[in-house]
């Protein structure tokens, strides 16, 4: 009977409440357990605890298991995120049983879900927080204060903080903040009367913030037992407020300053209501005007009246509001111009009540705007109609405006260069310069700077400039765009250039006739001695053996003195004229030509010739030089052979700039460069002992390949071949 009784009590008991063995399957359970945490109404009895909860955080089932092991446990609030993401509060507490003391072993376990309760709470100090209102309590009978979360916030303290009274009013700011929230606490807690205030605080923190502080006093028998309000932090609205004040403060100084008029216009009554500095702006004495719409249609200029009353009539019906310019007539005749704004002020039907509004002298500003446009026209008509090229320019460099002389000179429309920057058509060689020059520009304080430099034309070519530039700057000093005029001076740097190239082929004729000169000198010289002595031989010598051998060393010393004279002349021919004779020549097919001319030699060797030369180099040359220095290489090749090796000759050829360098490499003798490198093209200088070798065939080749504005070097390894690079201007 007593058995059925508890499982009675058990059963309705308003708790939930469930008693589970070891094992955590349940023994018995109340109606409010099964209701609250399981997942249906079917009997769990002998089910497992786990098995029928709907969702069991980790940290309860560790402490129900604890419980089944002899633990207690009571926690009064414990929140959850779920697996599900669902939050959940709950209220435990866990008594282990034993079969001595309760009949059987395993836990009760009294459950409760707080998370209605709890979010509520959350929800209310939520709101607190966003709002920023707190809370607060004076118990008069023992002298306590009580400040919420959100009211020691405000104060910046620690959230043990309790005050008294006393330091409470001490956080307000010390003098009239501090005086007027003491009378005020003083007031209701004699008088019972509530207050409502805002004054600034001095949190712990040493930060002043503005609060609205609300108290209401609770009487008991007539006497005041509790003084309770709301403290709500209200800083930053209050300096807007503040701060609008001050602005409008300031913006009534302003019109003041800048003689802004302002004025009302009561539609119903048709009555106009002016400033003192709209009598001063139409010149009117404030007893001589009556009030009335007329009396302000009155004063405009006789032209514009007709649309400034048109204007108002629009704005009065909701068209748009008034906006214009107009002119005015002031009583010595003189115009001014007028700036009107205003707003039209409706009632709840729509109905046009008021309208408000400012009016402004501009009669300045229209007489510098009409200077400026005739500046600015002045400026179009200089800038289009320049005979040189002009242009507007941004910071970063892009076109902005260009008049047709730029175009021109550089070949491009104005809708092209405009998608441009002016770095896109700089020369890259003055790319650097371009922008040292641009910071310059906008770091110096409006002087005019120049620059040379080089464009590519739209075809190609190098256009030369001199670029002037003047920053311009805008109302911040910041810079605005610079005007660019551009002098296109390639004429004359091609002239210069055609100056400098003569004076170069002049020095360069000028060297080479005082070496001539040094040549011819000492090549005759040598023979005319060689012949007065052989003569003076002759004349002494009486053995008629002795003079016949005498006049057979004359005839040879003329034939040598006739090769000196034949020499010194192929020498004079290969510096005259070379540059008139200039063609642009194919290397390939002059190569071709030359090998086929010496194809007995090749054979005659079991030479090989590697050509690796494009067909689409061509060189500006004189035909018969360029056959004789090719023809001449690739004999010199052939002569200088080594007996050890079959010749094998290698011909190359690539760009290099405006040149284009032809390299002849063979695997010959070599020469000693560190023993003959000064002289190897010398005139009659020979470095090995061959019959046929007489010192004037480098010598001519570089004289030919110089006369053509090209280069000759060498590179040579003795018993390991020699490598000639030669450079002529590419066509």
């Amino acid at each position: 009977m007593k058995t059925l009784a508890v499982d009675f009590l058990l059963k309705e008991s308003p708790n939930a409440i469930a008693i589970v063995d070891t094992k955590l399957n349940f023994i018995s359970y109340s109606n409010q357990w099964q209701r609250n945490f399981t997942l249906n109404d079917a009997d769990i009895t002998n089910k497992h605890l786990f098995d029928v909860t709907i969702e069991t955080p980790d940290l309860f089932k560790t402490v129900i298991e604890n419980g089944i092991n002899g633990k207690e446990d009571i926690n009064n609030g414990q929140k959850f995120v779920l697996p599900s993401g669902k939050i959940q509060w709950l209220k435990w507490k866990i008594l282990p049983s034993t079969f001595e003391t309760n009949g059987f072993d395993g836990a009760i376990i009294f459950l409760d879900d707080l998370t209605v309760d709890k979010k509520e709470i959350e929800l209310l100090h939520k709101a607190e927080e966003v709002a920023r209102i707190g809370c607060w309590e004076l118990d008069l009978k023992t002298g306590l204060v009580n400040w919420t979360k959100t009211t020691k916030d405000i104060h910046e303290v620690d959230e043990d903080f309790t005050p008294n009274l006393e330091e409470g009013i001490n956080f307000y700011k010390k003098g009239i903040h501090r005086d007027n929230i003491t009378n005020l606490v003083s007031t209701a807690l004699s008088d019972g009367k509530p207050f409502d205030t805002e004054l600034i605080i001095v949190t712990a923190k040493g930060n002043e913030v503005w609060v609205s502080a609300k108290g209401e006093v609770e009487m008991v028998n007539g006497k005041a037992a509790r003084l309770v309000g709301t403290f709500q932090d209200i800083d930053e609205r209050k300096k807007v407020q503040i701060a609008h004040e001050e602005i409008s403060e300031r913006l009534k100084i302003t019109t003041q300053t800048a003689k802004i008029g302002t004025w009302d216009y009561d539609l119903l009554e048709n009555e106009l209501e002016w400033d003192p500095e709209m009598y001063k702006i139409f010149d009117v004495k404030k007893e001589q005007f009556s009030g009335a719409f007329e009396a302000w249609s009155s004063t405009i200029h006789p032209n514009d009246k007709e649309r400034a009353v048109a204007a108002t009539n629009d704005a009065i019906n909701g068209i748009k509001d008034f906006d214009e310019e107009f002119r005015i007539i002031h009583q010595n005749g003189s115009v001014r111009y007028i700036k009107g704004l205003s707003k039209t002020i409706r009632d709840f039907n729509g109905k046009a009540i008021k309208m408000t509004g400012a009016n402004w002298d501009i009669t300045e500003l229209r007489s510098a705007e009409l200077k400026l446009a005739r500046s600015t026209e002045l400026f179009s008509e200089t800038f289009e109609h320049s005979s040189i090229g002009m242009a507007l320019v941004s910071p970063e460099l892009k076109w902005l405006k260009i008049n047709k002389s730029l175009s021109q000179s550089l070949g491009y429309s104005e809708e092209e260069l405009l998608k441009m920057r002016t770095t896109d058509i700089t020369h890259p060689e003055d790319l650097t310069n371009s922008q040292v020059f641009k910071t310059e520009v906008f770091n110096s304080s409006g002087h005019n700077l120049q620059l040379q430099k080089r464009f590519f034309h739209k075809d190609g070519n190098i256009v030369h400039a001199i670029i002037g530039v003047t920053p311009v700057k805008d109302l911040n000093g910041n810079p605005s765009h610079t005007i660019t005029q551009f002098l296109d001076i390639t004429s004359r740097i091609e002239s210069q250039k055609k100056l400098e190239a003569l004076v170069e082929v002049t020095k360069s004729q000028n060297e080479s006739l005082t070496n001539f000169a040094h040549i011819v000198s000492h090549n005759l010289r040598s023979h005319s001695t060689n012949m007065t002595m052989l003569s003076k031989f002759l004349n002494e010598e009486k053995d008629e053996d002795e003079r016949e051998n005498l006049n057979r060393m004359i005839t040879s010393a003329t034939e040598s003195l006739s090769e000196t004279i034949d020499h010194l002349n192929d020498v004079v021919l290969v510096k005259t004229g070379a540059l008139e004779k200039l063609q642009s020549i194919s290397i390939l097919n002059t190569i071709n030509q030359i090998t086929k001319s010496i194809n007995g030699l090749l054979e005659e060797q079991s030479a090989t010739i590697k050509i690796d030369v494009s067909k689409s180099h061509f060189v500006n040359a004189v035909p018969a030089y360029l056959e004789s220095i090719f023809l001449n290489i690739l004999t010199n090749a052939l002569k200088y052979r080594s007996s050890k090796r079959t010749p094998v000759i290698e011909i190359k050829s690539k760009i290099k700039g405006d040149f284009i360098q032809i390299s002849f490499r063979d695997n010959g003798l070599g020469i000693d460069l560190e023993k003959h490198g000064d002289k190897i093209f010398g005139m009659y200088k020979t470095f090995h002992k061959h019959k046929d070798a007489k010192g004037i065939g480098l010598f001519i080749t570089k004289n030919q390949i110089e006369a053509m504005s090209g280069t000759i070097s060498i590179d040579s390894i003795v018993d390991n071949g020699t490598t000639i690079f030669i450079e002529l201007k590419r066509n």
